[in-house]
């Protein structure tokens, strides 16, 4: 493998020192790259004690970029575990789903504590995320010592050290606990968290935008029932000196004359309010003089006769000093 690779990359220097350093198993957790690809490496992880994983041995990929360690691995679990999807890239503060929170100073055996730190909190909708019921991850935790990687022929029972009696039942690797402490294990809950708090403001932003534009149509409402109770008002009578309305006579059995109907008519049409118009009607500008016309043109013709002479006396000059030269 060592002839592959070119042995000057900073990512293949880092990941064959980590190869070193977990060549062997220990009690909690295995990982090693596989033969022909030394960017793809299988890992074990023993459930964490007290949880609803107790008892399981969990297999899975880590892909890591030809940037690695500056930019995060993408983490896959292969053993049906209750609490992350098989064969999906999972999203954790520590995968690829999340490269601003990466640190360069993290490795492979940070992101194996990092992993069983990360297995009994709650996944909440995350990326590659499950809420299975402790029966179904105890279930699933039996079952798991059973399984048989395809890819590398890895199987559970034998992938890790027993547990004996005096053993830790967590991982005890000081350093990496130490990195591995500076990783929330909020998971994406933090940022599904995040996306629930600004679609939340997003929402109250809507619903105070639609109070602002009732709001609006109710003062437009406002103003066009104050411009109708205008208009009825310039309809009224305009000063107390109008005519008043003329009684019209009660009807009597006796027919009116053409001359009494026309004067009731024109009594009617005195009568009746003038209407006005609801916006003030503008007279039609008045055509401007043709005064400023013939300024213009005369100023026009002013401008070209100064050019003319500009010119000409150019041409003069011109002339003058060609004579005075070939004298």
């Amino acid at each position: 493998m060592e002839n592959k690779y070119n042995l000057k990359s900073p990512a293949v220097k880092r990941l064959m020192k980590e190869a070193v350093e977990l060549r062997e198993p220990t009690e909690h957790y295995h990982a090693q790259p596989l033969e022909d690809n030394l960017f793809e490496w299988h890992f074990s992880v023993r459930g964490p004690p007290d949880s609803d994983f107790d008892g399981g041995i969990y297999h899975g990929r880590i892909v890591l970029p030809p940037e690695y360690p500056m930019k995060p691995p993408s983490i896959i679990l292969l053993t049906p575990n209750g609490r992350f999807e098989v064969g999906k890239k999972i999203c954790l503060s520590i995968s690829g789903h999340h490269p601003e929170t990466w640190q360069p100073s993290w490795s492979i055996r940070t992101a194996l504590i990092a992993i069983i730190g990360f297995m009994p909190t709650k996944g909440e909708g995350a990326i590659g995320s499950l809420d299975y019921t402790p029966e179904e991850r105890r279930a699933l935790a039996k079952k798991s010592q059973d399984f048989c990687c395809e890819m590398c022929g890895c199987v559970m029972r034998t992938a890790l050290l027993p547990l004996s009696p005096n053993s830790d039942p967590r991982p005890a690797d000081p350093q990496a606990q130490q990195l591995a402490q500076q990783i929330s294990f909020k998971e994406s809950t933090t940022s599904s968290g995040q996306d629930r708090e600004r679609a939340a403001q997003d929402t109250e932003g809507a619903a105070q935008d639609t109070e602002g534009a009732t709001q609006h149509t109710e003062g437009d409402a406002q103003d066009t029932e104050g411009a109708v109770q205008d208009e009825q008002m310039e309809a009224a009578p305009a000063s107390t000196g109008e005519a008043a309305p003329v009684p019209v006579a009660p009807p009597t059995s006796r027919p009116l004359s053409p001359r009494q109907r026309r004067a009731q008519n024109q009594n009617r049409q005195q009568n009746q309010p003038v209407r006005r118009p609801a916006f003030p009607v503008f007279p039609a500008a008045a055509a401007q003089p043709d005064g400023s016309r013939a300024g213009s043109a005369v100023l026009i013709v002013l401008l070209s006769l100064a050019l003319a002479a500009l010119v000409f006396r150019r041409i003069y000059l011109a002339q003058e000093y060609k004579f005075d030269y070939e004298l």
